[in-house]
């Protein structure tokens, strides 16, 4: 597909917890050279800001994104095969957005909404409730109260309708991260960003799925990434950078890149921090340094 032109340039509609937007100029010279991509595949989706860049400078003729979270993947789903509708319900949102309205369409089950319905409401509790996290129950229900915004970004039309055109023929799954193995092949560009490791014992993460992302999970997903080194396809992946990860890809590549996170339990641990990107390629703007 052709670049895009600079003002149809999608970007995340969701936000998310560790999202790469700040990170992509530090990445845009860590992906393969775009001739050796054949397949673009994401199994940890979360905002896509990463998709999105890839799908503009790489131009993979083929693309599969999937996500543990069902919400979100269908979120993605109907932005994708039915952008219209969900652009329509999310103006009603925006119109009749108040504490009461927020309270009423949190508690509304997902499995009682239309896959357009619950896409709307998806997107609306994400962009007003509190800082953008995605935390449910032990029953699964979306329990988080609403954050107190002067006017929070609910609709993006335009936005909405170049994410629909850049999931053109894309493919999406709800699917665990162990299944990319039933389908990747040489020549995949498979980028994994896994709920990251505590760099430490006191380290606080807020899990988007009704599971913890533990050390054992960790310690599968390294074991995928290297099975799909084996196959010859080109891997990246983000993870906190700390004592426990590098061990895990002590064989591959390791860069550091800088990133600003917020979300911490201890004030005094926000800011600038150091983050891992492994590759078991090298890339191109970096060959011969």
């Amino acid at each position: 597909m052709p670049p895009y032109r600079k003002s149809d340039l999608p970007h995340p509609f969701v936000k998310w917890a560790g999202g790469k937007t700040q990170l992509l100029p530090q990445f845009e010279a860590l992906y393969p050279p775009s001739a050796r991509v054949r397949r673009y595949i994401e199994p940890f989706l979360g905002s896509a800001a990463v998709f999105f860049q890839v799908r503009n400078l790489l131009r993979p003729k083929r693309a599969v994104l999937a996500d543990s979270n069902e919400e979100l993947i269908n979120a993605y789903q109907a932005i994708q095969g039915n952008t219209s509708k969900v652009i329509r319900i999310l103006s009603k949102h925006k119109r009749l957005h108040s504490e009461e309205h927020y309270y009423l369409t949190r508690s509304r089950q997902p499995r009682d909404l239309s896959p357009i319905e619950r896409a709307s409401r998806f997107i609306y509790l994400n962009k007003t409730c509190f800082n953008g996290l995605y935390r449910v129950n032990a029953g699964g229900g979306f329990n988080v109260p609403m954050g107190r915004y002067q006017d929070p970004p609910i609709l993006d039309a335009g936005n909405l309708r170049n994410v629909a055109l850049s999931l053109k023929g894309v493919e999406l799954r709800t699917a665990h991260f162990r299944k990319t193995l039933d389908y990747a092949k040489a020549g995949d560009f498979i980028y994994f960003d896994p709920p990251y490791h505590p760099v430490s014992e006191t380290s606080y993460f807020t899990s988007y799925t009704r599971d913890s992302f533990r050390a054992s999970d960790q310690e599968e997903l390294a074991e995928v990434f290297a099975t799909l080194s084996r196959r010859r396809c080109l891997v990246m992946l983000s993870n906190s950078d700390c004592p426990f990860i590098r061990r895990l890809y002590a064989g591959f590549a390791i860069r550091t890149v800088r990133a600003r996170r917020s979300i911490n339990s201890k004030a005094d641990r926000r800011g600038q921090v150091s983050e891992v990107v492994v590759l078991n390629y090298k890339p191109p703007l970096l060959r011969g340094k």
